[in-house]
């Protein structure tokens, strides 16, 4: 099948680029740039306090950019020519406050030019999203490179909300995270929107026996067919992930529990005992939840492929 050959091609791509992570280091700027983090985090301050959406996008853009080809930063280019960037792949076109990083790498630039890379920027903000949202801190390592290729074509790759436990697993491993990253990571729909055509699989035409998904709640499965009828063709039609979508908490497992989270690979979760397992721990203790989400953010944030530090964060040197 031609999913299966590109995934292969992505995972040998990943892989020859996984070790380049090992070169990361808290103190990367430490001499060349020591105010990196402060000016990042006031770019991100400054925009969450007018848009309380910002965390779950700055979020999501950090996942994913480094599901492609490591955290390169390749999300942020734009399309170029006959190019189309992996921005405008139908997985992406609904990401949003690139603003948040164009202003970011603005002003370190100002300050320490030609020496932090848009993928290190990104990496901080999506902390700073976390945190600023009631979420745990973390040290990020820095020191990755910005991509030069970025190409929509290669956005198949992400996960997809339609997706079951075995397709999620496979997805994971191929840029070597486990099981647990893949619980942990999932924690992230804490915050943010969902538009209708990434949970409609679940409430219309399910199959050939059920219009709706039997396993999702009637309740909630009634309200979302209310907001995504049939025949609804409103671009911006959709629900937030959860009742506290500005709020990063551990409701996201509450809700898989009670049978009322939005996508087929939340509640593909608990398919499989090791998986079922974690929900039941991340759902009781948003401790829990939050060491194991850094640990996993830390993991995946440092699958690097770069080559360069870029000027600009939307076009390449």
């Amino acid at each position: 099948m031609a999913f299966n050959s590109v995934a292969f091609l992505i995972s040998v791509i990943i892989f020859s680029v996984l070790s380049a992570g090992y070169g990361l280091s808290s103190n990367y700027y430490h001499k060349t740039c020591p105010d990196v983090e402060p000016i990042v985090t006031y770019a991100v301050k400054n925009a969450v306090a007018k848009d309380k959406t910002v965390p779950a996008a700055l979020l999501r853009m950090h996942f994913h950019d480094c599901f492609i080809r490591g955290c390169d930063a390749s999300v942020l280019l734009n399309s170029k020519g006959n190019n189309k960037a992996e921005k405008d792949g139908p997985p992406n076109v609904s990401l949003h406050a690139f603003y948040v990083i164009d202003n970011a790498k603005k002003a370190v630039e100002a300050i320490c030019p030609g020496v932090v890379s848009c993928a290190d920027i990104l990496a901080l903000a999506a902390r700073d999203a976390v945190v600023l949202a009631g979420g745990p801190s973390w040290d990020v390592p820095k020191g990755r490179k910005d991509g030069r290729t970025s190409k929509a074509s290669e956005t198949v790759q992400l996960p997809a909300p339609t997706f079951n436990i075995s397709q999620l697993q496979q997805s994971f491993s191929q840029r070597g995270l486990s099981l647990d990253d893949l619980v942990a990571l999932s924690g992230g729909h804490t915050l943010g929107f969902a538009h209708c055509s990434s949970f409609r699989n679940r409430i219309h035409n399910f199959n050939a026996t059920h219009d709706v998904d039997p396993s999702l709640h009637p309740s909630l499965a009634a309200a979302l067919k209310n907001v995504c009828p049939a025949n609804n063709k409103a671009k911006n039609a959709g629900t937030t992930m959860d009742p506290s979508s500005t709020t990063f908490d551990n409701t996201y497992y509450r809700l898989i529990i009670q049978r009322k989270s939005l996508f087929s690979s939340d509640k593909s979760l608990l398919d499989f005992p090791k998986t079922k397992a974690l929900v039941y721990k991340f759902s009781s203790s948003k401790e829990a939840f939050s060491k194991a989400f850094v640990s996993s953010m830390i993991k995946m944030s440092s699958i690097t492929g770069g080559q360069e530090v870029r000027k600009d964060c939307r076009v390449v040197n």
